[in-house]
């Protein structure tokens, strides 16, 4: 159809492309070396965030220090899967840490920082209960 066309044809329709966020439920909104930001809050040390909560100040700071406690302190939540973001680079967990998540049939996913944030926004808007477990 030609541009000229478009503007009689009685079934033109408009589409609007826009982000939209779940109402009150946490949602990356930014991410970079060294930082996050939830709902346009910046956090510069590790964190949980989950769609309803978050834990800040996680006390993880690389992958080495990782046991089934610090992933452990999730399962109250629920979680149906945990995102662990390992930073800059992918580096991979103990399977020690993991063992008992495992054995609840909670997956986990380990990849780096920005694509745990990227991958939990889409988990997220999906209805589903994501934690992402953020090292900064």
């Amino acid at each position: 159809m030609l541009p000229d066309q478009l503007s009689s044809c009685k079934w033109r329709h408009i589409l609007k492309l826009h982000l939209s966020q779940p109402a009150e439920k946490n949602i990356f909104t930014g991410y970079g070396s060294g930082y996050v930001v939830v709902n346009n809050k910046r956090y510069e040390n590790s964190l949980i965030t989950m769609p309803n909560n978050i834990i800040e100040d996680w006390q993880v700071l690389t992958v080495e220090q990782l046991t089934e406690e610090h992933l452990e302190l999730l399962i109250p939540y629920e979680p149906e899967i945990i995102l662990l973001g390992t930073g800059t680079t992918l580096s991979f967990p103990s399977p020690l840490a993991t063992k008992n998540l495992l054995k609840l049939k909670i997956g986990v996913e380990v990849m780096d920082t920005n694509a745990a944030c990227r991958t939990y926004n889409i988990l997220m808007a999906e209805g589903r209960n994501v934690a992402a477990a953020l090292l900064i």
